[in-house]
């Protein structure tokens, strides 16, 4: 599972650029103007052998005129309230604030390890400038960083690894563990009161009346597993109460516990930008991922309407379409079943494993064949392949110069890989190093 840290502040003191480059993304809009981030954003981050994840919060303001200030308010508290790790974010130019002092009494009550960052730290020569702060009287240590030019920052992610709490994982059956993830009302909790015969999990038509996840063990007819029921995944404008906000953060949670992520998806709704964010934050984190069309019965078709509707899924989770696709009806018991071994069967090729001799017999001769560019007029040549130690299946490529194979030949590698195994709904780590 990974760990959650949160980055708080007031307005305008880097956060976002600080998210961004933890994650390595540009998810986060950056503006001068205060008050920029509005919603929440979340992203993976990987350091010293940890991989955590990040939010990024609107900036913590009080008596302003933003009608978002309320809300705003209660999601950094309720950040805080779930994450393991809280980054308190201050700027080393302008000096110890009034609502900075507001900030400190709050994460003083959230009884979290807390790291001071003191941003704006360009170079070593500004290190004074964070003396000041030390006078909060807060914090596991004191980080003068440059959010914008990353000064700092590897020494601040060696002391964020080291004070992350010890990993609280739910008891561990040996079972693969499937999580059962989409927007609200699509019919996550009815599919687990079919699959179980009980009334296990709250169901009504209000989108979100599943605020936890809910942990079931399901053992009958040849399957034994656990499955997690999880609160909706609303788009971020719409998650404006700090109930729906816990729930949007323990869903991550549940995600990053699972083996195998059923994606439902509305039959009458199709894959809408929300469902696209909630499978890229499954692959992102590695999780197996079957996409369970609930409500099929709803659809009007014909002999072409499942390979039509199919083929429109495949495009919008390009260049990741290889994913298995089941259409169910949760009313009819329509093909319940057959997500769930759809979602056993990828959590089994997760685990596969390919001797290190096949993978040099057979790919080989494929990349020597159809070697990668050449750049900047130097070719690369591939010698030896090997499948590393891991839970994700990862494949390391040992060549001359790594650092000139592109994006588009990582891809064409892939491909091979997939023709030749089943990896159906699994995604797959390369990696190129130097011989």
């Amino acid at each position: 599972m990974k760990d959650l840290v949160t980055i708080i502040g007031r307005p305008n003191v880097g956060k976002s650029t600080l998210f961004n480059r933890l994650t390595e993304t540009r998810d986060a809009i950056t503006d001068p103007t205060a008050g920029t981030t509005r919603d929440r954003k979340y992203g993976n981050a990987y350091w010293g052998g940890r991989t955590f994840t990040v939010i990024d919060t609107g900036g913590y303001a009080t008596g302003t005129d933003d009608v978002f200030e309320r809300v705003i308010r209660s999601q950094v508290e309720v950040s805080m309230e779930e994450a393991g790790l809280i980054m308190f974010m201050v700027d080393g130019q302008t000096g110890i604030t009034d609502l900075d002092m507001e900030i400190v009494q709050m994460v003083r009550r959230a009884g979290k390890p807390v790291m001071l960052v003191v941003n704006k730290v360009d170079t070593g020569a500004l290190e004074y400038t964070t003396a000041d702060f030390y006078g909060l009287g807060i914090g596991d240590g004191l980080y003068g960083i440059s959010a914008n030019n990353g000064y700092g920052t590897g020494d601040l992610l060696d002391a964020l690894v080291a004070l992350l709490p010890k990993r609280d994982e739910p008891e561990d059956l040996g079972l693969p563990r499937l999580s059962v993830v989409g927007r609200p009302n699509v019919g996550k909790s009815t599919l687990i009161n079919t699959l179980l015969g009980e009334e296990r999990n709250i169901v009504t038509d209000i989108a979100g009346t599943t605020r936890d996840s809910v942990h079931s063990r399901f053992n009958a007819f040849g399957f034994d597993f656990e499955i997690v029921d999880t609160a909706g995944l609303r788009k971020r404008k719409k998650v404006d109460d700090s109930l729906e906000f816990y729930s949007t953060v323990r869903t991550i949670k549940a995600i990053d516990q699972s083996d195998v992520c059923l994606l439902l998806l509305d039959a009458t709704q199709g894959m809408e930008k929300q469902d696209q964010s909630i499978f890229w934050h499954v692959l992102d984190s590695y999780r197996g991922a079957v996409v369970v069309v609930n409500k099929w019965d709803l659809v009007e078709k014909d002999d072409h309407t499942m390979n039509a509707y199919r083929a429109k899924l495949e495009e919008k989770m390009l260049p990741f379409s290889d994913v298995p696709v089941v259409f169910t009806s949760n009313l009819t018991k329509q093909r319940v079943f057959k997500a769930l071994e759809a979602a056993l069967h990828v959590y089994h090729q997760r685990k596969l494993k390919v001797p290190t001799s096949e993978l040099n017999d057979w790919l080989l001769p494929i990349v020597k064949d159809q070697p990668p560019p050449i750049y900047k007029g130097k070719s690369v040549s591939i010698k030896y392949i090997t499948q590393l130690p891991s839970q994700v299946p990862t494949f390391a490529f040992y060549c001359n110069l790594p650092q000139y194979i592109k994006e588009p030949y990582k891809r064409f590698v892939e491909n091979r890989l997939r023709e030749q195994y089943d990896f159906s709904g699994v995604p797959i780590r390369l990696f190129f190093r130097k011989k």
